[in-house]
């Protein structure tokens, strides 16, 4: 487990990246210093984005255990998804969108329901954006 990267993933972050620069998306940051150190941040905008690796983040879908160790792996993968609540809660009280993607949907449909999401929470702001400074 020592060898599962928590950054610059290529099938999750870096594949993430190439989709919003693919797509045109603009505004985010990386590495941005706000609670929970999201994985994209859209500052303007308040918008984090966490990108959620199956196994660390007890997907539903996909998280398998290892069979040696139980206990410590069982108690490790609660703790992550406690302080993945904490966090999202912690965010959205101070006003941010949260958003959470799954390591699996970054090649399905709902990824692109995600980006659609992201789009629309920025286009309002974008046009406000343009609205006040032609005044």
């Amino acid at each position: 487990m020592a060898s599962v990267k928590s950054r610059n993933n290529k099938s999750t972050e870096l594949r993430f990246l190439s989709i919003l620069k693919e797509k045109g998306i603009t505004g985010w940051r990386r590495n941005y210093p706000v609670t929970g150190r999201p994985d994209f941040v859209f500052p303007r905008l308040k918008i984090a984005v966490f990108i959620d690796g199956c196994f660390w983040h007890s997907c539903p879908k996909h998280c398998r255990l290892p069979a040696s160790n139980k206990d410590y792996w069982n108690r490790k993968i609660k703790k992550n998804r406690i302080r993945d609540k904490k966090i999202t809660k912690a965010l959205k009280d101070k006003g941010w969108h949260v958003i959470r993607i799954w390591e699996h949907e970054i090649k399905s449909s709902k990824f692109n329901r995600k980006l659609n999401l992201i789009q629309k929470i920025a286009q309002p702001k974008a046009i406000q954006r343009t609205a006040n400074s032609r005044r």
